[in-house]
């Protein structure tokens, strides 16, 4: 899989911490790992699995501690995820990012961009440079709806 333009989304600076939710680790997350340890920042991941948390429950981050938040493969299967949504705001730092990542076909895009609009997220955007999946981009705006 070739993520050069993936990883052109990103602009991580010195501390930026991004947060990885998805069911496993990968090459998006190998990729992702490398990025934040060449500008000394962090990449948190909450893995849904067996060994982990399971499709009910919430993930722990602290509020407004991530720069970025990508949702890989969860946010459609998590019995929840209006949740994972508040969540994702609640730990993004103000003008900070969130993506949503699905296989090809299994995200109605459309009604995940007015999702992302009814929890304060601004701009959603869809992009296609990941071969293989529908990728959706918002930003967190200062001010705007839930102004946390």
């Amino acid at each position: 899989m070739n993520l050069d333009k993936f990883l052109q989304l990103f602009n991580p600076l010195p501390g930026n911490h991004y947060l990885q939710v998805a069911l496993c680790e990968d090459e998006i997350t190998t990729a992702l790992k490398s990025m934040m340890d060449n500008v000394n920042g962090k990449l948190n991941i909450a893995l849904y699995n067996e060994d982990n948390l399971n499709l009910s429950q919430p993930f722990r981050a602290m509020p407004r501690d991530h720069d970025m938040v990508i949702l890989k493969d969860i946010f459609h299967i998590h019995q929840n995820p209006k949740m994972i949504l508040k969540l994702a705001y609640l730990t993004l730092a103000n003008t900070a990012h969130v993506i949503i990542m699905e296989k090809k076909g299994i995200m109605d895009v459309e009604a995940t961009k007015a999702l992302l609009e009814e929890f304060e997220f601004r701009a959603p955007n869809e992009i296609d440079i990941v071969d293989g999946y529908d990728l959706v981009i918002a930003k967190k705006m200062h001010m705007w709806g839930n102004g946390l």
